[in-house]
């Protein structure tokens, strides 16, 4: 069952509460009732009013359990435009983590196989999908999908293959077995070397439309002397690789 975040009226606090959780905080003890409902308003035992909003993707950024450095909401939503992701696509994915990108794919209506090498962290994944309502989509498994290649490619095809992980590129390779026609490749990595490497395997395992990123971004200062880039905050997050199975 979804979650829903608990917005003070006040403030910027917020927390991510499901139906018949309680939540404990200095404004107040609220119980959220079964039938919670998006625009819904609680209270407090000290009269705290706090407003109840449904999920929507940055939330799972800012409230899931987190593993790691999770994926950023403009990487994956240069993944999802790049890609056209959408309702229904079979999705593989690797290096789960936190589970934001795989958590944003099954919220967007696609089904998702995700594979974690570290069990302890996959078993956070599954609970931030439960969280997030997407539990019944987004399968998460505690494996190194390396190990699984031959079975998978065994299987039904993929429209979408998205991968997090020091060992991209040997899926890459793998990439036009494991696709549909037409489907995609998208390989986030931190480090331009492990991009390079992407890339080059994408370019022998016969992939068209080959693309690598560099994700920047900066916000703008606007205040009463004028507006100018912020000078806090990370402007370099990755690089992302694109590729599709063009035959």
């Amino acid at each position: 069952m979804s979650s829903y975040l608990l917005v003070h009226a006040d403030s910027d606090r917020e927390y991510l509460r499901g139906p018949g959780d309680e939540l404990q905080t200095d404004l107040g003890v609220l119980e959220v009732p079964d039938d919670v409902g998006h625009g819904d308003v609680l209270e407090t035992h000290l009269d705290e009013p706090f407003h109840v909003r449904r999920l929507r993707g940055p939330d799972l950024f800012n409230h899931f359990e987190r593993t790691g450095a999770p994926m950023m909401p403009r990487d994956i939503g240069l993944v999802i435009g790049h890609t056209g992701a959408q309702s229904g696509d079979r999705v593989l994915d690797a290096g789960t983590g936190t589970g934001v990108l795989s958590g944003y794919l099954g919220r967007i209506g696609a089904d998702v196989t995700t594979y974690e090498i570290d069990p302890e962290f996959a078993e956070v994944a599954r609970g931030n999908m439960e969280m997030g309502g997407v539990s019944d989509r987004v399968d998460v498994r505690a494996d190194d999908l390396t190990d699984e290649l031959d079975d998978l490619v065994a299987g039904e095809p993929f429209d979408l293959i998205t991968l997090d992980t020091g060992d991209a590129a040997a899926v890459v390779e793998r990439a036009p077995e494991l696709l549909v026609p037409g489907g995609h490749v998208a390989v986030y990595t931190p480090f331009v070397e492990d991009a390079r490497d992407t890339e080059l395997a994408a370019h022998e395992a016969g992939l068209g439309d080959v693309e690598t990123l560099e994700t920047i971004q900066r916000e703008l200062t606007v205040d009463e002397r004028g507006t100018r880039p912020s000078t806090a905050g990370v402007g370099h997050t990755g690089y992302l690789l694109f590729a599709r199975r063009v035959e």
